[in-house]
């Protein structure tokens, strides 16, 4: 009996609320020990303007929503993470992470989530301020939503690092293009399929896959995200800076 093909699944992308297949039609075979674990997307310069495009459709609704409302989305966003725990978990495994660390860190990404839905209605109590003025005013100083903000996700942290960049971008009330780690993508495109089956609304949350050296300076040098939050090699890291000057975005 001739041995069986083993079938690969294909992770797509994640773009105002579903999963189209990559404009390009492009992917790369992602392998563990030279052993050919899942097909991902190597997405183009038009599949990252589309999801600008649908973050930005997507800002004024979700930087309108109440702050409870935020925190309870967020936390909703835990509870599925924890529904799929073991999905995770083998997940990271199959890209090569040790199972017990594997589980220790999906256990403080969900922790995290829940931690920071928390900031949600603490945001500007914390960071906002009364302004001293000569007359018989109040002057407040409040914090708002920038708008979209890129992030080029941590190479090293398949979720963990996502989670942790993401959460504040979303907490306060702004939409997200990531660019997801081309090393260890399998946790963010389930992370994607745990926002559809979430309460996230379409387009708040944008992902692709990739090569970041490709993306990152095309997604910072677009004017219509606001911020870039970047994780990577230096040298990439002042690429970005350099792109970023067309609309004088904020970069961290």
């Amino acid at each position: 009996m001739a041995e069986r093909i083993n079938v690969l699944k294909t992770y797509k992308i994640f773009i105002g609320g579903k999963f189209p297949r990559t404009e390009s039609g492009r992917f790369y075979q992602l392998n563990n020990r030279s052993k050919a674990i899942a097909n991902v997307c190597l997405s183009s310069r038009k599949d990252l303007r589309n999801a600008v495009v649908a973050a930005r459709g997507a800002f004024e609704k979700w930087s309108g929503s109440t702050a409870y409302n935020r925190s309870q989305i967020l936390y909703r966003m835990a509870e599925m993470m924890e529904g799929r725990k073991d999905q995770f978990i083998s997940e990271l495994v199959l890209q090569g992470v040790d199972r017990k660390k594997a589980k220790v860190e999906v256990d403080l990404s969900i922790d995290r989530v829940i931690y920071f839905a928390g900031w949600a209605d603490k945001i500007n109590q914390v960071f906002g301020s009364v302004n001293p003025v000569a007359t018989s005013h109040f002057n407040f100083s409040l914090m708002e939503p920038m708008g979209v903000v890129g992030l080029v996700a941590p190479e090293k942290s398949g979720l963990l690092g996502l989670v942790s960049s993401l959460c504040p971008i979303l907490v306060s009330g702004n939409c997200a293009v990531v660019l997801a780690s081309e090393k260890l993508p399998l946790c963010s495109i389930t992370l994607a399929e745990v926002l559809v089956t979430s309460d996230v609304p379409g387009g708040v949350i944008n992902l692709v896959t990739g090569v970041p050296s490709e993306l990152a300076t095309v997604l910072a040098a677009h004017d219509d995200v606001a911020a870039i939050w970047a994780v990577g090699p230096a040298d990439e890291c002042e690429q970005i800076k350099k792109e970023s000057a067309g609309n004088l975005k904020s970069v961290w």
